[in-house]
Order: C-alpha cells, then structure tokens, then sequence
C-alpha cells in the first residue's frame, strides 16, 4: 500500500510539473525590425517540427535604427541563455560575435564575412559563427548599376547614397568604380548616417544634376525606406535598391539576393545546431536565389518607360 501511495503521490505532483515545463530550446533574433521577410524564417521552421511555445521559444530584439544598442541587445540574448543567435547584417552579427565565443550564431545579409572578420573562409568557417552572405567580391554593385544604366539608356551621372559607418559599404563601392568605368558613368558618392541627413544627400544629387540613384543597403536605408522613395520621386530620380521592400514603399526597382530565401535557408542550419551540428562544420553559403522587382507605378510617375527586355527578366513587376 505504501508503494501504491507513493506512485500515486508522484503522478498527482509531477504531472502538472511536467505539462508546464519550459521549451527546451531558446533562439534569439538580432536585426533591425521584424518585417514580411521573417515569416519566411518563421514558417521554415515550423516546417522543421518547431512549435513556438512548446519546443521552441524566441527572443527578439530590434535595434530599429539605434544601432549603439546592439552591444547591449546581445548581451541581453546571450544572458538569457539562448542555444542560437539569429543576427541580419553586418553590425547585428559584430555585436553578437563580440558578446560571445560559446553561443552559435548564424547570420544573413552579411555581404562578405571574410573580409569583416567573422569567418575564417566561407567553406571552413570555424569559431561559433556560420550563415549565408549576400555576396562576396566579384560584381554585385556592378550588375545593378547595369541593370540600372539599361532601364535609363541616357544616364551618364550617377549619385550613389553609402553610410560611411557600414564597413561592407566601401567594398561595394570600389566594385562600382570598376563597372562605372565600363559604363562611361560618373559617379557622385552621398552619405548618409542617420534619417536627417537623407534630404541634404537627395538636394547634393539634384544639385549636381545626377541622373539616377543606387541606393546601398543598410539599416538606414530600409526603416526610411517609404521617405526614400518619396524623395526620388520629388527629385526625379530613378533609383535602384537592393531589397525589394524598397520597391514595395514606392522605389523604382531593384535587384539583388532573396532575403526571404536566405532566411529559410536559414532555419534549416538553425534546427542542425539545435540537434547538435557545431556552426564551423556549417560553410557559409552563398545567394542561390535573386530577385529583380519593378515598380511600374512609379516608373510612370517619373515618366519613364521600362525597356521590354528588362520586364521580361522582372522576377515581379508591381503595377
């Protein structure tokens, strides 16, 4: 009887216990702000068995902007004891390499994590960190300032907007000097650190009678996206993004790696390190899918009249 009772007394107490338990397993987000291109992450996961809640919990912190917070947000996340961390672009996976050498973490959007010092090499990565780049040296700032020379055939002067605290940023532009040259276009360098120096750069371009824009990717670029695209269209000026959130705000198009793709992708090396798999037995991948968007609406606005043979190639066209 006493054995009865005691089995009884343990299935009435730790029952409860048990159903209340904690998921097993914390990952911890690092980025900018939460947008459409998360849900690609989020339902890459669930595909792979992760139940928010349950199995798995998230911890996110958006620096929206304010990047001098990042050191503390990823010390946060690695106080909460997180088994991941899941940074997007250069500065998010700086402050988190910084803040630990034990947690895994697993980065996108980075465009050449050689160069920045997080990897060792893209197929041996070592250290705690591995994840997917946007590109690595070899012309891709130049194939949108193609892209963007072949929707404009009479651009001869084109305004480049860069945040000089973006470290990736001066790579890209050298690429862009190169392909300047080959196009016969002059380029005029803008900065841009924070939202308020956006207009001064966009009266620098007109000012200069710039003929197009590109605009970099960067933090800054993408919380302002919507002021952006007004801006060009005040000053009547094509512009190429590099993501298509920009286009989506009323920018004129754009080309470049599939965020979303990226983050799906990225999931899948998150569920190996949570089974075990250590991040430096994990290459870093490369971009495997590009988009190029449209904004037809705006093109119409600026009066200007999209070749066929770009259309064509358009993975979207928003009209």
């Amino acid at each position: 009887m006493r054995i009865v009772g005691l089995v009884l007394f343990l299935a009435l107490n730790l029952t409860p216990l048990a159903s209340g338990a904690q998921p097993t397993n914390r990952i911890g987000i690092l980025s900018t702000a939460d947008g459409p291109e998360w849900d690609a992450f989020r339902e890459a996961r669930r595909g792979l068995g992760h139940i928010d809640g349950q199995n798995v919990v998230l911890e996110y912190r958006w620096h929206r902007g304010e990047v001098n917070r990042l050191p503390g947000l990823a010390a946060e996340l690695v106080a909460s004891n997180v088994n991941v961390i899941v940074t997007s672009a250069p500065r998010p996976t700086a402050a988190a390499k910084a803040a630990t050498a034990n947690t895994p973490i697993v980065f996108v959007s980075v465009a050449d994590p050689v160069a920045l010092g997080f990897v060792a090499s893209l197929g041996r990565p070592g250290g705690n960190i591995t994840g997917f780049a946007t590109f690595v040296p070899g012309g891709f700032a130049g194939k949108a300032l193609d892209l963007l020379k072949e929707a404009v055939p009479k651009a001869s002067r084109v305004a480049v907007l860069t945040n000089p605290t973006n470290p990736i940023h001066r790579t890209a532009h050298q690429e862009l000097v190169a392909a300047a040259a080959a196009l016969k276009i002059r380029l005029q360098t803008l900065e841009a650190q924070s939202a308020d120096e956006l207009e001064a750069a966009f009266q620098a371009a007109t000012s200069e009678r710039a003929d197009a824009m590109q605009v970099f990717g960067d933090p800054i670029t993408f919380l302002h996206r919507k002021r952006i695209a007004e801006l060009a269209l005040r000053s009547r000026l094509p512009t190429i993004y590099l993501f298509k959130p920009n286009v989506e705000a009323g920018g004129l198009m754009s080309y470049g790696p599939s965020e979303p793709d990226m983050l799906r992708r990225a999931a899948t090396y998150v569920d190996k390190i949570l089974k075990g798999t250590k991040p430096a037995d994990l290459p870093v991948q490369q971009p495997t899918k590009f988009e190029m968007v449209i904004n037809l609406k705006t093109a119409k606005t600026l009066g200007l009249t999209i070749p066929q043979s770009i259309l064509l190639r358009a993975d979207e066209v928003i009209e």
